[in-house]
């Protein structure tokens, strides 16, 4: 591969029929127009609503890379940036970012489109989801070839994210 980067999960041995996926092959993008109904008391997009339309992708984008069910099982450094207001076109961005033996960090950048096509950022979250079987149990997920910089960057950094959940959970939170 011309300069790129190869980084695969460390269980690749014990899943060999798991083929590994590029970033690219996930990334995901989605549309949504701001309706009277998603708009809060202060005439903003609800942050619930973004929430679960930012969820949902995450879930499209894990389940591209898996090809199996998942389930979301954590949500971090999610930033609300700026408002959206009625009619405003939402768009939402996501892409694996890191796996695990189950898991699959996803990012999930949400902009405001102008008319023109000019976006301006509104929203970035990380969501963990989980594959699992139809016994609910969790099941490996390919690994992830990472290309260039800013997918390696993005994996290293999803690697310190891990961590920090790692502890956030033995400690209680």
């Amino acid at each position: 591969m011309r300069g790129g980067y190869r980084i695969v999960k460390p269980n690749e041995e014990k899943s060999p029929d798991l083929k590994k996926k590029k970033v690219s092959d996930t990334r995901t993008e989605q549309v949504y127009i701001v309706r009277s109904q998603h708009i809060n008391g202060y005439g903003r997009l609800f942050g619930g609503m973004l929430m679960q339309w930012m969820d949902e992708l995450a879930g499209i984008v894990a389940r591209r890379h898996a090809g199996m069910t998942v389930t979301t099982a954590s949500v971090d450094t999610l930033n609300f940036e700026a408002p959206a207001y009625q009619d405003d076109m939402v768009v939402l961005i996501g892409r694996i970012t890191h796996v695990g033996t189950s898991s699959m960090e996803v990012r999930i950048d949400a902009y405001v489109e102008d008319n023109e096509g000019m976006r301006r950022p509104i929203n970035r979250a990380y969501f963990v989801l989980v594959a699992i079987a139809e016994d609910g149990k969790p099941v490996p997920v390919p690994g992830l070839i990472v290309e260039n910089e800013s997918e390696r960057y993005e994996w290293m950094s999803g690697e310190k994210r891990y961590k920090l959940r790692k502890t956030r959970r033995k400690e209680g939170y």
